[in-house]
């Protein structure tokens, strides 16, 4: 089973996490800190170690990345020992930080969501803000006294950089950046009859999964001549509901915590994904398991997964999971999410970001913000985008010739070179302009959660059956708020 598969949703994992968020809440917020500041210089003579948890996808290439980013730092600064603990999904780094903000034993630097981040932030002085680091003639971006070429706040891709604004303060640092993109199966879309738009719609999309579920007279279905297929399958739902109410225009939530997702048009919305839930030409991960299994088997027309993601989809993936004699021959297409307006797209940003953690020894962070600074030199930029479909957060490795000849050699191998993946890059780099983030703040994980749930529950429910009405709609907005805690959500103080 591979690492996407792997990955345990927040949904999943709700019951842990309110239980974390109760903990903050009911049991202290952690031993209070002084907030941290930087007014003294580094001591190039004491010995300091840090601790990074890092996030990959059981991938040994993407480890051994990150050990010699490790490795060459250390070199340049012998006085710092970086530790690497490596996890394989964010709710694991999520619930242990909750956990460990109590004993104050949390990391130095950690990979992490803006909307993880904020809840850490509910403890005193828990995060580093890296605002007045970032400006630090001697320490921060461009400066004089950095061991290694730094990057400036200039190469940050600007809509990356904001990312990070929390509470009006910079607590994130992008590391890398990637959004979803529809895989689609060009070669049984085309055989349906259809021609593939441009930009894909929420209505052709519909039509076409609705016509793929025309069977033979034995059973099996005739686009594949199997007696599976299930032609719409999205991972994330929250992304789904998030990005669907984006391109509607209707609200989600605000800066200021204020939940606007138990609206009129979510219940449009939701309507809608029922029909085809009812007709199970739509379906979910949670539900349904992995898309990128069923779409390489010939059983998915379109598979919503994040470009990060590409090196698992598509006849000649590197990271296929499924045993070769269940593989299907076929042509993938890499195209943005479905829009209602074709004409005016608007898809998520998402991707890992660098937190820091405030520490008694100043030592400590100041070292922490060289090695953050460290993760976004080209080398590490460009060596760990290529190992999935992720795209460098800066300007300098994206402009690098380097990356540049990266990009231009798709479909040379299947592996680094591999032409889906080089594909879901592109997508990210091209439509920048068209991505857009949520509001951040204590509770906004949950919100997210809630979010992909609503759109879990309504499909489960035609799934079995069950009428799906205005009674049924308003008994689930009022289920959501009181599992995900929605009426206590509160917003991240600015300092």
């Amino acid at each position: 089973m591979n690492a996407f598969k792997r990955i345990i949703s927040l949904s999943v994992i709700i019951c842990l996490c309110v239980a974390s968020l109760a903990l903050v809440s009911c049991h202290g917020r952690g031993p209070a800190k002084e907030e941290f500041k930087i007014d003294e210089e580094f001591n190039y003579d004491e010995k300091v170690e840090i601790t990074f948890w890092a996030k990959n996808d059981s991938n040994n290439i993407q480890k051994g990345i990150y050990n010699k980013a490790a490795e060459d730092f250390c070199k340049l600064y012998p006085n710092i020992t970086v530790n690497i603990k490596f996890y394989t999904d964010y709710g694991t780094i999520y619930n242990d930080v909750i956990t460990n903000i109590q004993t104050d034993t949390t990391p130095n630097v950690c990979i992490s969501y803006p909307d993880h981040i904020a809840t850490y932030m509910t403890g005193e002085n828990i995060m580093v803000a890296m605002d007045d680091l970032m400006r630090d003639s001697r320490y921060g971006f461009g400066g004089s006294e950095l061991k290694f070429d730094g990057v400036t706040k200039e190469e940050i891709i600007p809509q990356f950089l904001g990312e990070g604004q929390i509470a009006g303060k910079q607590y994130a640092m992008p590391f890398m950046r990637s959004t979803e993109a529809c895989y689609v199966n060009k070669t049984y879309v085309e055989a349906l009859g259809y021609t593939i738009p441009e930009t894909l719609t929420w209505d052709f999309i519909w039509e076409v999964s609705e016509a793929a579920m025309q069977k033979n007279a034995d059973g099996t279905f005739k686009v594949n001549g199997q007696k599976t297929m299930i032609p719409f399958i999205y991972k994330s739902t929250d992304n789904m509901m998030i990005q669907m109410l984006a391109q509607k225009g209707a609200p989600y939530s605000t800066s200021n915590a204020e939940i606007k997702l138990f609206n009129d048009t979510t219940k449009e919305l939701l309507y809608e994904i029922a029909e085809h839930a009812e007709s199970r030409a739509f379906s979910t991960f949670k539900i349904s398991s992995y898309p990128g299994n069923y779409f390489n088997a010939g059983q998915c027309l379109f598979a919503v997964d994040s470009t990060a993601g590409a090196t698992w989809i598509g006849s000649d993936a590197p990271l296929i999971d499924i045993d070769k004699e269940n593989l299907v021959d076929f042509e993938t297409a890499v195209m943005t999410i479905p829009q209602f307006n074709a004409e005016s797209p608007k898809m998520i940003s998402q991707g890992p970001s660098i937190c820091i953690f405030n520490k008694e020894n100043t030592q400590e962070v100041i070292a922490s913000w060289f090695f953050v600074q460290y993760l976004l030199t080209n080398e590490v930029q460009i060596a760990y985008a290529q190992t999935e479909g992720y795209v460098p957060v800066t300007s300098a490795a994206q402009n690098s010739a380097e990356y540049k000849d990266y990009l231009s050699r798709a479909g040379e191998d299947n592996d680094t070179y591999y032409d889906v993946k080089i594909a879901a890059s592109k997508l990210l780099i091209d439509n920048v302009e068209y991505t857009f983030t949520t509001p951040v703040f204590a509770g906004s994980a949950s919100l997210r959660d809630a979010a992909g749930q609503l759109i879990e529950e309504v499909t489960k429910a035609k799934r079995r059956g069950k009428t799906v009405d205005d009674a049924f709609i308003a008994d689930l907005y009022e289920n959501m708020v009181a599992l995900y805690k929605l009426d206590q959500v509160k917003a991240v103080e600015g300092e």
